[in-house]
């Protein structure tokens, strides 16, 4: 029997998968980012009319091209957009049972809500005929961890399979953990990411009571991350995945190695089910944690992806985080791609992940799409226009979410010779 590995390995991306609404597959959903493409828009999945929120930011891609419907119809949707997307992130990592042992291949994807819209459609049938007459599949296709289950199934990864359910912030946590099971030597590969799809009547009642979304109609008004006039976030929906392996294991097949992962680091705000605590303690502990597992300081930081959710509690609060880690007069660049696409909730951190390794790949630092006013309760060096070209070698991205949970990843230019 092996022995897991104390000492610490090196992490690296080595694929990557994207279902999003700007974008299904991670180029062009990396191309559309480059561009500063807004995904909100009127939403079409429902009839909204009955409703006061009519946005929001919905893949609309023909799965049907990729999945049979005989299969389709066994998977809620977020299932679905999880196992497309990792179908993506496999191919592009070229692991395969040929290359890796399979045992040592793990799965790790997130998901805040899971099955809502199957619970949703289950109970009605079931008010309707009786409950025993349900679907068979109800069950499988609701709970939160079948997308993982799905996609091991799918791949043949035979190591740890497990589910993130921490809200928001659950695709952060799955890259963390993640790279926390390689980097001790539990794994040599990990498929990680998060996956949600739950714009339906019920979730939207739901966000739409607690006075979290935005009301309005007009879509580059709508999710506006660090603006005077935000007034609560869009919910969105999408996947993104990415395949994180040891860097000897990557080496010794010929990977092409896309960043390196470098630093995790989580915390608990222990202060309220859905408000962030005002003080930002467990937000800027979660930052400084990153920045110290990766054995960095705040200054290395070129660029943070924030969580940026548009909401006007979650801006201010991130804003303090940010400031009680890199000084009041910090001049880090900094931007929410969620102007583009959306509150994805548990795909978020994914998502987000995928546009931190881009920068830092390709040295571009994407925008703050639809800025008019910035509040200067947000004072940051918050990125506008067309984005920024910028050579940084360290990326941050940091996930807030219901419960007080908190989490950022950072990420790094790759470097063969650079040893952390």
């Amino acid at each position: 029997m092996q022995e897991p590995n104390y000492m610490r390995k090196r992490v690296v991306i080595t694929g990557m998968g994207a279902l999003t609404p700007i974008g299904y597959t991670h180029t062009d959903f990396w191309a559309a980012v480059r561009r500063g493409k807004c995904g909100v828009a009127p939403i079409t999945s429902y009839d909204a009319s009955k409703q006061a929120v009519k946005l929001a930011a919905e893949v609309r891609f023909d799965t049907e091209t990729l999945v049979p419907e005989r299969d389709a119809r066994k998977m809620d949707r977020f299932t679905l957009l999880a196992v497309i997307a990792a179908r993506e992130a496999l191919a592009d990592s070229g692991i395969d049972a040929g290359n890796t042992d399979l045992t040592r291949a793990g799965v790790l994807i997130a998901s805040g809500i899971g099955g809502l819209t199957t619970i949703a459609r289950e109970h009605a049938r079931g008010e309707e005929r009786g409950y025993d007459r349900v679907s068979p599949f109800f069950i499988p296709m609701s709970i939160a961890n079948m997308a993982a289950g799905r996609v091991a199934i799918e791949s043949g990864f035979l190591g740890s399979c497990s589910c993130v359910v921490t809200a928001c912030s659950g695709g952060t946590h799955a890259v963390g953990e993640g790279m926390r099971a390689i980097r001790h030597g539990y794994a040599d590969v990990m498929l990680c990411g998060g996956a949600e799809a739950c714009v339906s009547p019920l979730a939207v009642g739901g966000f739409t009571s607690m006075k979290a979304l935005y009301e309005g109609r007009d879509p580059a008004r709508a999710s506006v991350p660090f603006d005077k006039e935000r007034r609560g976030f869009v919910l969105g929906e999408g996947a993104g995945m990415l395949m994180l392996e040891e860097l000897g294991h990557a080496k010794a097949r010929g990977a092409r190695i896309y960043a390196e992962l470098v630093g995790f680091g989580d915390s608990c705000d222990a202060y309220h089910i859905t408000a962030p605590d005002p003080s930002a303690d467990g937000a800027a502990r979660a930052l400084a944690n990153a920045i110290r597992d990766a054995g960095l300081t705040p200054a290395d930081i070129g660029y943070i992806n924030a969580h940026g959710t548009s909401t006007p509690l979650n801006d201010k609060c991130e804003t303090l985080a940010i400031h009680r880690v890199f000084g009041e007069e910090t001049q880090v660049p900094v931007s929410s791609t969620k102007s583009m696409t959306g509150h994805l909730l548990g795909a978020a951190g994914a998502v987000e992940a995928i546009v931190c390794v881009n920068a830092v790949r390709e040295g571009f630092l994407p925008p703050n799409i639809n800025l008019r006013e910035p509040d200067p309760e947000c004072r940051l060096n918050i990125i506008t226009g067309r984005g920024e070209n910028a050579g940084v070698r360290y990326a941050l991205s940091d996930s807030l979410g219901f419960g007080g949970h908190n989490g950022a990843v950072v990420f790094a230019k790759y470097d063969e010779e650079a040893f952390l």
